[in-house]
């Protein structure tokens, strides 16, 4: 186990952080690249209402990703610093302890979410002609909530151990294998929406059989043991207390999401609920790369302050936060400057492309900053530090909502696109506050040494 993560103690930083950075920034833009396809032949092949019914749908998927990444996350920063500290029993057993909470979590929300899936989808926002796509996606989905979440905690444990490429296959399999299935299922069986959601399930089911044989052949630092499995009440809470800030984030991103749609609805109607859902996916084309370099930053900050190597943390934050920066910045300009012929991709509707270039111009202002925010934000959880982590999570959320419920009722449709970058720009100079100080602890423990 020592020779597998040498790489996390020898390698140079820069060369390290481009290693594991560059496999997840992949992984995350083919997934991008997905959603987006996935959205055009939705678009293209079934309709503007069709596109409003899968983002009705988006909160049911990102509460299963904010579970499922509260799990890998917790349990990834528990493993990196174990495997930093030689303490390979621990991260053994926290590997094992993901697994059965992540199964269990799996097959709750698909029996559970497909009993009440109807008041669920109005509870969302769906309108009267929405909802029959939103249930028929839905439906299927839910089934596939123990692939889906099985692969996303995978992803961040596997991360932990430093195999960034591991790491990018599994999304590369799962993304494009739903590439190829969309446009089969929708224009060669024509089977609409249904066909959308199925080709989502195989395609990540397919992937945690991939998941499954490399765990099972060795090939992974972890092991398998059936002993493992049993949870302790320890790792448990650490799990959950260290990746609550990833939980707080997503699930709170679905509450936003969820109230969007609502006021969108109530100030917008059913074009502004598919404008929303149009943008947030070409945002998500950037914003997952800008996730990819936060994912290859952090095995190498909790590793290294497991062996209390704070000069390597300082290097790696000071080159994510630059590369972050960078692809937010350079995302912005494409998005500002090209915004119809993007929307155009996807839909030939006049109205929804008039409300869609409107909103993506003032959506996405202040992009440049969200990298810095992401970056802090990794760090916190990276070195087990749980309440900073959440509560930049939690207020910026919390914030981003109050703006919405209140410039909404003052400048109509327009104040709930502000509201986007007036958070960005205010929590970039909030997450300073928490950076700054964490810096300066750093270069004092480096001093004692």
């Amino acid at each position: 186990m020592k020779n597998n993560n040498h790489i996390l103690a020898d390698e140079r930083v820069g060369r390290l952080l481009v290693k594991l950075s560059t496999p997840a920034m992949v992984g995350m833009f083919v997934m991008a690249l997905y959603n987006l396809v996935d959205t055009i032949f939705v678009g293209r092949g079934i309709g503007s209402l069709a596109i409003a019914g899968i983002t009705i749908v988006f909160p049911i998927q990102m509460l299963v990703m904010a579970i499922a990444m509260m799990l890998g996350i917790g349990g990834a920063s528990i493993i990196s610093r174990s495997l930093g500290a030689e303490d390979y029993e621990k991260a053994n057993k926290t590997f094992g302890n993901v697994l059965t909470m992540v199964i269990v979590f799996g097959l709750l929300t698909a029996l559970l979410g497909n009993i009440f899936i109807d008041d669920i989808l109005q509870l969302f926002g769906a309108t009267g002609n929405i909802l029959p796509f939103a249930r028929d996606y839905a439906q299927i989905i839910l089934i596939g909530t123990i692939f889906f979440s099985f692969s996303m905690a995978s992803n961040n444990i596997i991360r932990s151990e430093g195999r960034a490429k591991v790491a990018m296959t599994t999304m590369l399999i799962s993304a494009i294998l739903n590439i190829i299935l969309d446009p089969i299922f929708i224009f060669g069986f024509g089977w609409g929406i249904r066909g959308v959601a199925l080709a989502t399930v195989l395609s990540q089911m397919t992937t945690v059989l991939y998941l499954i044989y490399y765990f099972s052949t060795g090939k992974s630092s972890l092991k398998i043991h059936l002993k493992d499995f049993i949870l302790s009440k320890k790792i448990v809470i650490e799990t959950f207390a260290i990746g609550s800030a990833s939980f707080i984030r997503q699930i709170s991103g679905s509450i936003l999401i969820i109230i969007m749609n609502n006021t969108l609805k109530v100030y917008g109607g059913d074009l502004s609920i598919a404008a929303f859902g149009i943008m947030h996916r070409l945002l998500m084309f950037v914003a997952m790369p800008i996730f990819g370099i936060a994912q290859g930053l952090q095995p190498i900050t909790g590793f290294n302050y497991g062996a209390k190597r704070f000069d390597k943390i300082k290097q790696a934050l000071s080159l994510s936060i630059k590369s972050a920066s960078t692809v937010g910045l350079i995302g912005a300009i494409i998005l500002i400057v090209f915004p119809d012929k993007l929307l155009s991709v996807f839909t030939r509707d006049q109205e929804l492309l008039a409300i869609g270039s409107r909103a993506l111009r003032i959506y996405i202002f202040a992009l440049p900053l969200f990298g810095f925010q992401v970056i802090g934000t990794t760090l916190f959880q990276s070195i087990g530090k749980a309440k900073q982590a959440l509560w930049l999570t939690v207020s910026r959320q919390l914030v981003m909502i109050a703006l919405i419920l209140t410039l909404s009722r003052i400048f109509y449709l327009d104040g709930v696109w502000f509201s986007f970058p007036i958070v960005d720009f205010l929590f970039f100079f909030v997450t300073l506050a928490f950076y700054l100080p964490q810096m300066r602890e750093f270069d004092a423990k480096m001093a004692k040494a």
